[in-house]
């Protein structure tokens, strides 16, 4: 009888307390150290450029701003009164290059949340209603996705470019939903099967409620991880524009339209390219590390396979029998 007391005692414990989905996200988010380092070195780019030059009446700290001219100094070369240097009419740039940085990411947010909810509500309505709306809203998407991206971001741009980054963005972020809404008509196709869609239905719930209540929270892991990507890529559309002169446009200023308006002095005076190309592949990067760091948080199953951690968990010869067995379960998760 006091052999088996431990086990009743076990088995009379009160089990532990169920973790929420979104706690679980967040610990496999916190234990990938490049997405969270990603994620704080993006964070403070975006203050440091807000608080350096300010943002609309707010004044920055730094003092000169992106506009006024300036007797040149050194011939604009970096020096300790400009650390960036200055371009070719004296301006400053370093305020030149954070307010790059402000434009770039505001483009990057507002076409990336454009983007993701006309993407989910064409996919959503798509992949739940199926049959003659399934393919008439799919052969429109199809419609814009054969279109280069680059040739409806110049047309775009040409139109709404000298409007500001705001609005450029806006338009911008309407021409690229496609791929979030073809995810997501995925994600709705399989899970409109489920069993408590079948019970929301039962109930009653009409079909916007199980769209948007039922359906979706289910399909958010889909929606964050492509909304990350389709910001990372927005950064690059928006460099490609200003550079061919369809995007932002004077006085106004974007880290793409830096390197275009100083290309002639490459030979030069090269910190003028150095400077825009940096933090544009600095924060296309951040943002892309920080989406694959949300995709395996969302879906552990792709998360990458570790040989050398495998090996290590293998019992050696002459060892197997005295191990207790073990779950294929327990032994991914020593992988994972």
């Amino acid at each position: 009888m006091s052999d088996n007391t431990p086990i009743a005692d076990e088995l009379q414990a009160p089990s532990a307390p169920p973790v929420s989905q979104g706690k679980l996200v967040w610990k496999r988010f916190r234990s990938n150290k490049v997405a969270v380092a990603s994620a704080i070195l993006f964070i403070f780019i975006l203050i440091f450029s807000i608080s350096a030059i300010g943002l609309g009446p707010i004044p920055g700290w730094w003092k000169y701003n992106y506009t006024e001219l300036n007797p040149q100094v050194q011939q604009g070369s970096p020096s300790w009164e400009h650390p960036f240097g200055q371009d070719r009419i004296g301006k400053d740039y370093f305020a030149l290059t954070m307010r790059g940085i402000q434009n770039s990411i505001l483009v990057m947010v507002v076409l990336g949340l454009i983007a993701s909810v006309v993407g989910v509500v064409v996919g959503a309505v798509a992949g739940y209603f199926r049959g003659v709306v399934d393919a008439i809203l799919m052969r429109i998407t199809d419609v814009f996705i054969v279109i280069p991206a680059l040739v409806i971001g110049s047309v775009v741009g040409h139109a709404f470019g000298g409007l500001g980054a705001f609005f450029l963005a806006l338009m911008l972020g309407f021409f690229s939903w496609m791929g979030i809404a073809r995810l997501v008509r995925g994600e709705f196709l399989s899970l409109r099967e489920r069993e408590f869609v079948e019970a929301a239905r039962v109930a009653g719930a009409s079909d916007s409620r199980i769209i948007f209540k039922h359906i979706l929270p289910n399909a958010i892991g889909v929606v964050i991880v492509a909304s990350t990507l389709i910001m990372a890529s927005a950064i690059l559309l928006e460099t490609a524009l200003s550079y061919l002169g369809y995007g932002i446009r004077p006085p106004d200023v974007s880290l793409g339209l830096l390197i275009s308006s100083n290309q002639s002095a490459f030979q030069t005076r090269p910190w003028l390219f150095w400077w825009p190309g940096a933090f544009i592949v600095t924060l296309a990067l951040l943002v892309n590390f920080v989406g694959d760091g949300l995709r395996d948080a969302f879906d552990p199953r792709h998360r990458r396979f570790n040989l050398r951690k495998m090996r290590e968990q293998e019992p050696e010869d002459g060892e197997g029998d005295d191990r207790s067995p073990r779950t294929g379960a327990a032994l991914a998760e020593d992988v994972l």
